[in-house]
């Protein structure tokens, strides 16, 4: 009798192929035979609830697509979707704010999964409400759009390649993101050819703002919640900038006093 690959089967074959792990490794890692992950992609065999979360934690599966999966098996779905003003998420609030101002007077802002701003402190409200942004908007619209932000980055094109390869290496996160692949694109195109560089390569690549006629030179480090299980919540990035120089540090602590 042939079998039909079911639904579940399918998605579990294309999120093993984007992790590029074979049927063993698979198996290895969820601590189940690689014939049974077999049967479960050519439909031979069912998973439980628990196998699917099982499955999709051994393949970082993000928390959206574990829903579809859970329900491709025939299983309602585990993940929830909470906005950050909910009163259940009234302590992750706090510390995502908390987090935010202790990093003053260096900028430091809350991205969600398509670079919308969903919080900043006074210094980075200060450094993007300069090119007309503020929370609620795209910074990713920004990048790929603004002519005025364009302008303020003295290294543009470096900036929009590093942008670009840190874009795709979300979307490839994210099992492929339509949104962050086309910016990807974009700011790729836009960026033309890399630089040919000799010599020992910088340890960060840094941003460079001109902003009143002066540069502020910043390089970035990425937070995001360990132990997270609401979708929001999971793609939620807290982005803090540092200074690159001490010509940007001496300014920003000298702007605080």
């Amino acid at each position: 009798m042939q079998v039909t690959e079911s639904p579940f089967g399918s998605l579990l074959k294309e999120w093993r192929g984007q992790r590029r792990m074979s049927q063993l490794d698979l198996g290895l890692a969820a601590n189940v035979s690689a014939r049974h992950i077999s049967f479960l992609e050519t439909g031979r065999a069912r998973p439980s609830r628990t196998m699917v979360i099982q499955l999709t934690e051994s393949l970082e599966v993000p928390r959206t697509a574990r829903n579809q999966l859970l329900n491709a098996a025939g299983f309602s779905p585990a993940y929830r979707t909470r906005d950050l003003d909910d009163g259940e998420m009234s302590h992750v609030r706090a510390a995502v704010d908390w987090t935010l101002e202790r990093h003053d007077p260096f900028p430091a802002f809350a991205l969600d999964r398509h670079w919308y701003l969903v919080a900043t402190n006074q210094s980075a409200g200060q450094l993007i409400g300069g090119l007309g942004l503020q929370v609620g908007d795209s910074l990713l619209e920004a990048l790929t759009t603004s002519a005025a932000l364009r302008a303020t980055i003295d290294n543009w094109a470096e900036v929009a390649r590093y942008v670009a390869v840190r874009l795709r290496t979300e979307s490839a996160h994210l099992g492929g993101d339509p949104v962050l692949e086309e910016a990807a694109d974009r700011l790729a195109s836009e960026a033309g050819a890399p630089l040919e560089r000799t010599g020992v390569l910088p340890a960060v690549i840094s941003t460079r703002y001109r902003t009143n006629g002066v540069v502020l030179s910043f390089f970035s480090t990425i937070a995001q919640f360990g132990s997270a299980e609401d979708i929001a919540l999971a793609d939620l990035k807290i982005e803090f900038l540092f200074p690159t120089d001490n010509a940007t540090r001496d300014m920003l602590l000298a702007n605080q006093s």
